[in-house]
């Protein structure tokens, strides 16, 4: 299994990948770092308030076009789905629509038909060749201009700018004893997954990735990580 030691986001240190596969949530949380000081969240959900507004402005129009593009195969623009948030709270993770309409059956249909995809899936939680995305569906993923709606998610306190990347329930069961480092803070519309190869890198190096953000957050880290997803938006890589 791949070590993260070349991920420097800051103290405690922690090699979160001798986390991944131990026995019980108590002895991750027995190494859990102590939670930053109140200021510090308070610095970061002030960042998070001032940015997504800021950025809301700024891509509102685009938002309005990339919604009515949506839109006109007659479906909704804007895509709601139940993800685990910060104490392992659910809330509503706002997305444009990129795939058809009756997406959930057509997934069903296609895992009960292709053992390939199956297996696919069971692994990553991803298509690479995902049959039930639109035209305009794949435009917006690779551009990642499909998770600007998460910036209301990031207002109404649900979300983070940066952080891990929100996971549904069936998902939990991938990070074991992890799960708690996800847990510790909310989920981020980017995050060091995302500008780590997103969906070029396994589910086990994903949760190396979460945790090790957790482990080491600072203010800066969320600084750098957020140019760097500018990078990964412009070239698209991992993005399917």
């Amino acid at each position: 299994m791949a070590m993260l030691t070349t991920v420097r986001l800051g103290a405690p240190r922690l090699d979160p990948g001798a986390l991944a596969g131990t026995a019980s949530a108590a002895q991750a949380m027995a190494r859990l770092p102590n939670r930053q000081p109140l200021y510090a969240h308070r610095v970061k959900r002030g960042f998070d308030v001032v940015g997504a507004a800021g950025l809301i402005l700024l891509f509102g129009p685009l938002m309005l076009v990339v919604a009515w593009l949506v839109a006109k195969d007659g479906g909704p623009a804007v895509f709601g789905h139940r993800r685990v948030g910060a104490d392992g709270r659910s809330f509503t993770c706002l997305k444009f629509r990129s795939m058809v309409i009756d997406a959930n059956d057509a997934l069903d249909r296609l895992l009960a038909e292709d053992e390939e995809a199956r297996a696919e899936w069971a692994a990553t939680r991803k298509l690479r060749n995902d049959p039930r995305i639109t035209g305009v569906g794949r435009f917006l993923r690779r551009s990642s201009l499909d998770e600007l709606p998460q910036l209301f998610n990031v207002l109404r306190g649900e979300m983070s700018l940066v952080g891990p990347r929100p996971i549904v329930d069936d998902e939990v069961a991938f990070y074991h004893a992890c799960f708690p480092f996800y847990a510790q803070c909310r989920p981020g519309l980017t995050g060091l997954w995302q500008v780590s190869g997103r969906s070029d890198v396994d589910y086990v190096r994903r949760v190396q990735l979460d945790t090790a953000y957790v482990v080491g957050w600072n203010f800066w880290s969320d600084i750098t990580i957020m140019l760097r997803t500018v990078r990964v938006m412009v070239k698209g890589s991992g993005a399917y």
